[in-house]
């Protein structure tokens, strides 16, 4: 701020005629202070990053398992805008590398972020040409390090991720949450997942399930998360890896029966229900 002072002839208020005084008027003068914050505007325009600070177009649960040859994991495809289910045909099952299986829910945008950290990662692993590649153990603690590092900065990913595969005959699978929170497990969910399809997988999962008792049970799984999670969709995809390589199904709709007398009267017998 400069201050610019000017002075001028008055008379002194209690003084007589003819008695004259030099009074300084201070006038401030804030051009420093309009071009800082100025200069600053357009710094801060120009060069703030934008980041996810409230996810927008989610999808939902991802549910991952271990059968007798490897991995096998379903997801729906489903994009919420909000509440809307604005698109329906959004895959969220990918491939990384030789070995591994990605699934995730959440921001969509941000999967596709994670997915260009991964094919960097891949590709700079390739560059080696050692005839060795990264793993599912070493892809999710990547994954890990990666989510709890945006975490850190306050600026994390909007995902919850499932990580499996298989390499030399070992079967991984796992799961990594937005803030970086990571577990091993037989069988792991996201989303509402971990509410609904859990406790079925507690109850039926074992350790020697065949591909076709795999796939029925991750349906039994994705339908009851369709009668209950509004931002389910009766479209998704099976991805299975194993030694041999990895497979990710056509879409396709399960079949439904909507005649349940719940989903008919939802409150019958509820306080201050008609009937």
């Amino acid at each position: 701020m400069v201050v610019e002072s000017h002075e001028t002839d008055g008379e002194f208020a209690g003084g007589g005629l003819g008695h004259t005084s030099r009074s300084p008027i201070v006038t401030p003068v804030f051009t420093d202070m309009v071009s800082s914050q100025t200069e600053s505007g357009l710094l801060s325009s120009e060069g703030e990053s934008q980041r996810t600070q409230y996810p927008y177009v989610t999808g939902t649960s991802v549910i991952g398992i271990k059968y007798k040859d490897g991995i096998l994991m379903a997801a729906d495809m489903g994009g919420s805008y909000g509440s809307t289910i604005r698109y329906k045909s959004v895959e969220r099952l990918k491939q990384v590398g030789k070995h591994s299986l990605l699934g995730a829910s959440g921001e969509i945008s941000d999967f596709q972020e994670i997915l260009r950290y991964l094919d960097e990662l891949i590709l700079h692993d390739n560059m080696w040409d050692d005839g060795n590649s990264l793993g599912p153990k070493e892809v999710h603690n990547y994954l890990t390090r990666m989510m709890y590092n945006r975490r850190n900065k306050f600026d994390p990913l909007w995902n919850s991720l499932v990580l499996g595969g298989v390499k030399n005959g070992h079967k991984y699978l796992g799961s990594v949450s937005m803030i970086g929170v990571h577990f091993e497990d037989n069988h792991v969910a996201t989303g509402f997942g971990n509410h609904l399809a859990r406790p079925i997988l507690r109850e039926e999962w074992k350790e020697d399930l065949s591909f076709e008792e795999g796939v029925k049970l991750l349906e039994k799984c994705m339908r009851n998360l369709l009668y209950r999670d509004r931002s389910a969709v009766n479209k998704l995809q099976i991805a299975k890896i194993t030694e041999d390589g990895l497979t990710i199904s056509q879409p396709y709709s399960l079949k439904t029966f909507w005649n349940f007398g719940a989903f008919q009267n939802p409150t019958v017998g509820a306080e201050g229900s008609c009937c």
